[in-house]
């Protein structure tokens, strides 16, 4: 198989050929249609993860056809559409057998602690436990880009953060997680914030449902910002990029009793961000993480954009090659491009 492969952290990644993969007794292998690139792939890039070993092909956000099946996969077939959480849990640990599978104590996570998507096959394991059938409605590109990015804003918003209808959500950061958050928080009938250092984004992010926007170039008080904007503060605030300022931010714009959730890694020297603890203990405020989406919490997700609640296709900003995606990982940390990019072509 053609796949992108890189043997030292930092880098330039190769394209290379490499053996194909085979099932595992309880696994499958995808033929990979699309996969999205995304920052945590350039984290891994960079050596900020733990579980990866190199040598390494990179890739955790696809979606495709089944090519092969081990024999004791009993709910999926040759040919299946198929995508699957970019968090993937054994169905044995105590986590699993609770429903909480993206915290799996034995997790697969393809991209991370194995061998990824950015490649024309992918092997997953505990295949009936986690792969999600596609709508046939749905094209792969779209399908690809719900496996990280989309399904964790998604359970960030709707399950950890518990947004109602009529509630104000501060999201800052615009890249692919704040603007999903954004549109979800709007279908669910709130009224999000968009926050971000580019007109342009905000810009967009409005046409997703951002009832205001703040440019943080142009504020020097982002929290006072929020809390002007709305009255008293946020009762949902959601750091999407994952640096300490907006960590900082989001926590000191909640008004009291609010939810902070923190999507965005925060890895390397970002691991140990400042917290307004004072406010977090006399605020009542709820500090939660956001790592992925369980395969049976995709249900509802995906009856939202087939009934047209929510349209992720609009975050996708451009279809790329394999050979194209090495420059554009390598580049992503000083990215500007306004959407999602995905790999179509092999």
């Amino acid at each position: 198989m053609k796949a992108m492969y890189y043997d030292a952290f930092e880098k330039t990644p190769e394209i290379r050929t490499l053996p194909d993969p085979s099932p595992s007794e309880n696994g499958v292998v995808i033929k990979v249609e699309a996969t999205g690139l995304c920052r945590s792939d350039w984290h891994g890039w960079m050596g900020h993860d733990p579980d990866i070993r190199l040598p390494h092909v990179p890739g955790h956000e696809l979606a495709g056809t089944i090519a092969a099946a081990g024999r004791g996969v009993v709910r999926y077939k040759v040919g299946d559409r198929v995508t699957v959480p970019f968090v993937s849990g054994c169905g044995r640990c105590g986590e699993c057998r609770s429903g909480n599978q993206q915290v799996c104590e034995a997790q697969f996570q393809p991209g991370f602690t194995h061998w990824g998507s950015f490649a024309e096959y992918v092997a997953l394991d505990f295949a009936d436990q986690n792969l999600v059938h596609l709508p046939e409605s749905m094209d792969f590109a779209t399908a690809a880009s719900l496996g990280c990015r989309f399904a964790t804003s998604f359970r960030a918003i709707a399950d950890q953060a518990r947004v109602e209808g009529g509630e104000w959500v501060a999201v800052h950061g615009c890249g692919g997680v704040g603007l999903s958050a954004i549109m979800i928080a709007a279908a669910l009938g709130a009224n999000p914030i968009a926050i971000d250092i580019s007109e342009e984004k905000l810009a967009f992010a409005r046409t997703l449902g951002a009832v205001a926007a703040i440019n943080t170039r142009q504020t020097d008080d982002v929290a006072g910002a929020v809390r002007e904007i709305t009255g008293g503060g946020a009762h949902v605030s959601i750091d999407a990029l994952g640096s300490p300022a907006t960590c900082f931010n989001s926590i000191r714009n909640l008004r009291r009793r609010g939810r902070h959730v923190q999507v965005g890694l925060m890895l390397a020297e970002h691991a140990t961000p400042e917290i307004p603890m004072a406010q977090v203990i006399g605020h009542e405020l709820e500090i939660y993480g956001s790592h992925g989406m369980q395969a049976w919490r995709y249900d509802a997700m995906l009856a939202m954009i087939v009934a047209g609640k929510l349209d992720p296709k609009r975050l996708i900003g451009r279809e790329i090659s394999l050979d194209e995606a090495v420059p554009a990982l390598t580049a992503m940390d000083s990215a500007t491009d306004l959407g999602i990019s995905v790999i179509t072509r092999f």
